[in-house]
């Protein structure tokens, strides 16, 4: 039996981080991504974005058209951050300030999903967005010294 886990846990080992990592950052950018293409038509915020952001959207300190338009080009532009690799750390942690504010202010009993999201987001943060990425490659020509 002993045998039998060590070679399971050797296994599971050998995941590369880099696997883990693009896996991260296309489902955490997905979430955020389909969200905001539920807030637009077009190149246009729809009027039920800007009905969202002053009845059940809270940010605090921000008047809610200015949350409505910062809140969406977020979670546009993110995403794609995250997906090409670029910048992807500072793209995560905005994110995960995005995250807590949604938990604390929105929707407090979806701490699951929020968790979710959370641990995504820290293991880009913390490990970054891996080799299939531009952060890696700028890196890899600029700080290679």
């Amino acid at each position: 039996m002993v045998k039998l886990i060590t070679f399971f846990v050797r296994l599971f080992e050998k995941i590369p981080d880099d696997l883990i990592a693009i896996m991260a950052r296309f489902a955490v950018g997905l979430v955020f991504f389909k969200a905001g293409l539920t807030k637009i038509e077009g190149f246009a915020l729809k009027p039920s974005t800007f009905f969202l952001f002053e009845s059940e959207y809270t940010v605090p300190l921000l008047p809610p058209v200015v949350a409505a338009y910062l809140g969406t080009i977020s979670e546009l532009l993110l995403p794609i951050a995250l997906w090409v690799g670029f910048g992807a750390r500072f793209a995560a942690l905005a994110l995960l300030v995005m995250t807590a504010v949604i938990q604390i202010f929105n929707y407090p009993n979806a701490y699951g999903i929020h968790a979710l999201w959370s641990v995504a987001l820290l293991y880009i943060l913390i490990k970054g967005p891996g080799l299939l990425s531009i952060d890696h490659l700028l890196r890899k020509k600029y700080m290679s010294n």
